[in-house]
Parts: C-alpha cells; structure tokens; sequence
C-alpha cells in the first residue's frame, strides 16, 4: 500500500515510531524535571516569590493591569483596521496622487521599529501621554501591515468579476465596495486574526514609556518581592491565555461570516454505469 507521497509504513516501521515517540516522551518528561529541580536549587519556587499571585489585593492590580491592556489593544486594532482598509485602497489608485502618499506611508511605518515609534510619539514633538503612545504607535505599524493584506486580499479577487462589473456599466468605486471588499474580506480574515495578536503582545512595549498595563504591573510587583522569573511567568501565561482565547473567538466570528464551505456532490448520471456513460 502506497500513498502518492510515500509508502505506507509497515510492521516494523510503525513500531520504530512508536519507540522513537517514547523515548522522545521520556527525554521531555526528564529535562522537565530537571529544569523543576534546578529551579528548586536556585530558590525559585519559594512560596514567598509567588505569594504576590494569589494574594487578593495584587490579584485585582494584575487585574486592572489586564483590563487596561485590553483596552488599547482593542482600540488599537479598530484603528488599525479602518487606517489599513483606507490607505490598502489607496495603494491600488489610479490617481498618482493618491496611490503616492498612500504607499510612502504604509512602507514607512512598517520599516519603523515600533518601540522606536512608540518612544517618539511619546517624547517627541507629538508629546503625547503614554497610554496614546501605545495606541497611535500600534495603530500606525499594524494598520501599515494590515493595508499590504487589504491590497493583497483586493488582488486576490478573480479578474473576471471585475470585468464583468466593468461590462454592467459600474463604476470603480462600485466595483471596489459592492464586488471586491466582500470578497477580499473573507481572503483576509485568517490574517487580520493573526495581526490582532500580534497587537495584543505588543502592547508590552508600552513597559519602556510606563503604560498602564501587565507589564507596568508586573514591573511594580518584581521591584517591591524581587521577583523577576516568577512575574515573567504568570505575565507570559496571561499573555498565552488571552491570546489563545483571541484565537477561538476570531475563528469562531470567521466561521460564522464566511460559514463552513461543504464539498459539492455532483448528482450521477442515471445513464452511467460500471462499464462507462450510457447509451441512448
């Protein structure tokens, strides 16, 4: 038995697999423990470093901590959106001076290192305050990023739709909203899923401008316990959680506004046979 790719393993294959699995098993079951014991050697699982984590009054600061990363990262990701759709279609004018200015934007703040825009929102001239560094910052990197998967996306429409709108007598800027935006939003959704977590993580940085955030938090916490490995992990295990929970919740949105596509059955031919089509 053969696949198209490869041969089917056999008795003895299947079984060398197996040992590999197991032995892969053991060794990952014993550098988890010796991790654990170093750990234990180094005093890192005192009970007084994580004490601050299941003490109420610091679990309601994590709290508040999560609450306002949220918020920006929210935020962030609705402008993100909206300044994305707006200079994605700019890029595919037909007017130079739209399509211009457009793209030199959108390259510009996706070569700009985003804590380096975060700072200088934040010191520069804008001297905005540090919650709206983040925002703006965030908003111009991720919205230059999700302008290349507008453009993408609006690309990735079949040519002859266009056309045909074209040969009904509608104009581009129909074509662009009533033909290619529907279309190219189902393309871009896996995506813009994964360019909202993206934003959701880097909402850290706002740590370097003193954001309200986890990672400000965390920073208070690690200098009043001298804490640092143990802040890190419970920051990195919220961070995980909240984005796995980000993941399902944009999958399941996904699923219910491009619905689940079922294979198409073709009926058969009463007239075909075992021994080929039917004759009349």
């Amino acid at each position: 038995m053969s696949t198209v790719l490869f041969d089917t393993p056999g008795p003895r294959t299947r079984a060398r697999h197996r040992l590999y699995a197991l032995l892969s098993g053991v060794g990952l079951l014993a550098l988890l423990g010796w991790f654990v014991w170093y750990l234990d050697e180094q005093g890192e699982l005192e009970y007084e470093l994580w004490e601050p984590f299941v003490t109420p009054a610091y679990v309601q600061v994590l709290w508040e901590g999560l609450l306002d990363t949220l918020a920006m990262a929210v935020l962030a990701i609705l402008l993100a959106v909206v300044f994305g759709a707006v200079f994605g279609v700019g890029k595919l004018s037909e007017h130079a001076a739209v399509r211009w200015p457009s793209w030199l934007i959108v390259e510009f703040f996706r070569a700009v290192p985003l804590l380096l825009l975060i700072i200088f929102l934040f010191l520069g001239p804008a001297g905005l305050s540090s919650y709206w560094s983040v925002v703006a910052g965030l908003t111009l990197y991720n919205g230059s990023v999700l302008a290349e998967i507008v453009r993408a996306g609006i690309l990735a429409v079949p040519k002859g739709q266009v056309e045909a709108a074209y040969a009904l007598g509608m104009r581009k800027t129909q074509v662009m909203v009533t033909i290619q935006l529907p279309q190219a939003v189902k393309i871009m959704i896996p995506a813009i899923i994964s360019q909202c977590v993206v934003a959701l993580k880097d909402t850290s940085l706002g740590y370097y401008v003193l954001a309200p955030g986890l990672t400000t938090v965390g920073r208070q916490i690690w200098t009043e316990f001298g804490n640092q490995f143990q802040t890190a992990v419970v920051l990195s295990a919220t961070y995980i959680v909240v984005n796995l929970l980000l993941t399902l919740l944009a999958t399941w949105a996904q699923r219910r506004l491009v619905g689940e596509r079922r294979p198409i059955v073709h009926p058969v031919d009463p007239g075909m046979g075992h021994g080929g089509p039917g004759l009349s």
